[in-house]
């Protein structure tokens, strides 16, 4: 007689584990879905074209009036004069929403449906950031470009840049680079307080306040604390070229920023494991 035996089942757990392109489009779900975040994102680039060209204009109509050394500045650094006239406003915006991906799933108690289809954790927190990282790469890129174009015609006359000049098209490919970074790092601070108001306040505190003061540090030491501060190292990467005082080079300071984030990514992970959601 056959004896007929059924088939060994996977492990529990195993049969219906997502995989990673599965939780990268279910964190695109997510951040689709919320309307706050897809608005916020193209009132952003809205208002960074708008304030280039207005601050660009503003740089021509007062040309006459300001200083040798800014008008030696702008002309010695035209591109980081364009992108750096709208780029305050959207790190500032990256960084509230990359507190926001994270932290408002704590708030809401969204972030314990995610670990529970999860156990491992860990992939949920790299799809996110993965995610948010590219999205916001696109947005940088795209703004950073939009920016460049808007502002070079405009400066034309007293600062003439093209794309292909020297350093230039670093310099715009890097602005959208150093965003992704910049919104990566506020996601893991926020992955690692876990309290929006709070994570906010900590990385708006980084590019706001820690900077400036750590630049009024004396001596050599000072000058060193305040150049591999993350903001201010990966800024660099916006530049078209070096300017006197920099600790770093432009690629040396995006590398001191991907550090930054990838610890904070690594100590947000640990976290992660080990504490309850």
């Amino acid at each position: 007689m056959t004896t007929l035996t059924a088939p060994a089942s996977a492990p529990v757990g195993e049969a219906h584990k997502p995989s990673f392109g599965r939780l990268m489009l279910s964190e695109w779900t997510k951040i689709r879905s919320v309307r706050s975040t897809v608005w916020s994102l193209l009132i952003l680039i809205v208002l960074t074209l708008v304030f280039t060209a207005l601050f660009m204009e503003m740089g021509v109509a007062n040309w006459d009036k300001s200083d040798a050394s800014q008008q030696a500045a702008m002309r010695l650094d035209p591109t980081g004069t364009i992108l750096g006239s709208g780029i305050l406003l959207s790190q500032l915006a990256i960084c509230v929403l990359g507190v926001m991906v994270i932290a408002s799933e704590y708030s809401t108690g969204m972030i314990r449906a995610s670990l529970l289809a999860v156990p491992k954790r860990v992939p949920v927190l790299a799809a996110k950031g993965a995610v948010f990282g590219l999205l916001v790469l696109a947005v940088g890129e795209l703004t950073a470009f939009a920016s460049f174009f808007i502002g070079a015609p405009i400066l034309h006359s007293k600062a003439p840049v093209a794309i292909g000049d020297p350093g230039v098209l670093r310099a715009v490919v890097g602005c959208g680079l150093y965003l992704s970074l910049l919104g990566l790092f506020a996601l893991a601070i926020g992955a690692i307080i876990r309290h929006t108001a709070a994570s906010i306040t900590g990385v708006i505190a980084f590019v706001l306040v820690v900077a400036p003061m750590a630049k009024l540090l004396p001596g050599s030491v000072g000058k060193h604390i305040h150049g591999y501060l993350p903001t201010e190292a990966g800024y660099l990467i916006t530049q078209q070229h070096s300017r006197a005082g920099d600790v770093l080079g432009p690629w040396q300071g995006l590398g001191v920023l991907a550090l930054w984030t990838t610890v904070l990514l690594v100590v947000a992970a640990v976290l992660l494991r080990r504490r309850d959601a």
